[in-house]
């Protein structure tokens, strides 16, 4: 096993900011351009496709519930399996497209009811709460999905004609959008659980 790439991949799981900066945004980028210039990816710029890795392979997928990140074996060199990773989940959103005429997120999305386990309550947040969080989201584009339908309770065909894409198309950023902020809380959840275990100086 290789110490940096064990290094690297710990922090990834862990969520560093700066380990993940490092990684995916200056010292992959060059990796991710290519692919991202390769395929017919759906996304706007290279940063976006960036992001739509990132949330693929940390999330936790049935039945192990485990991330493929959590599952890498390190049987090859880390660098060398991301870019595998990305150029096979481009590779599988073509196929989906060329057999269905549709992603298989997009289909998933609406079969899969508002109360479902990417459900997103936001009654239980105050708006300073909610302010941070969308803050703390990579990607604008997301940002502004979550922000208007949970938010301001606009309609899916409304908020895809504002950000002028197809209706199919706004379907699978839904979903990552989703995604993507339930990950950003699942992170705050577990810092202020840290926060809280800290013994004071007072204790």
């Amino acid at each position: 096993m290789n110490e940096e790439d064990k290094i690297i991949v710990e922090a990834l799981i862990a969520r560093d900011p700066q380990m993940t900066k490092d990684i995916f945004f200056m010292q992959c980028y060059p990796l991710f351009k290519a692919v991202y210039e390769k395929y017919d990816t759906d996304c706007e710029d290279c940063i976006e496709f960036i992001n739509e890795i990132y949330v693929y392979i940390l999330t936790p997928h049935e039945p192990t519930g485990k991330s493929y990140l959590e599952n890498f074996t390190f049987k090859c060199r880390f660098i060398h399996w991301l870019k595998i990773i990305a150029e096979n989940y481009c590779k599988q959103l073509f196929r989906k497209k060329s057999a269905a005429q549709e992603i298989f997120l997009e289909d998933s999305d609406r079969q899969v009811p508002d109360n479902d386990s990417l459900d997103i309550n936001l009654s239980s947040l105050n708006a300073m709460d909610i302010s941070r969080l969308l803050s703390l989201m990579p990607t604008e584009r997301y940002r502004q999905i979550i922000r208007m339908v949970y938010l301001e309770d606009r309609s899916f065909e409304e908020v895809a004609a504002i950000l002028k894409m197809s209706i199919d198309n706004f379907y699978n950023k839904h979903r990552l959008a989703k995604l993507q902020y339930l990950s950003v809380l699942q992170k705050e959840r577990e810092q202020a659980i840290q926060r809280s275990r800290k013994p004071s100086k007072y204790d």
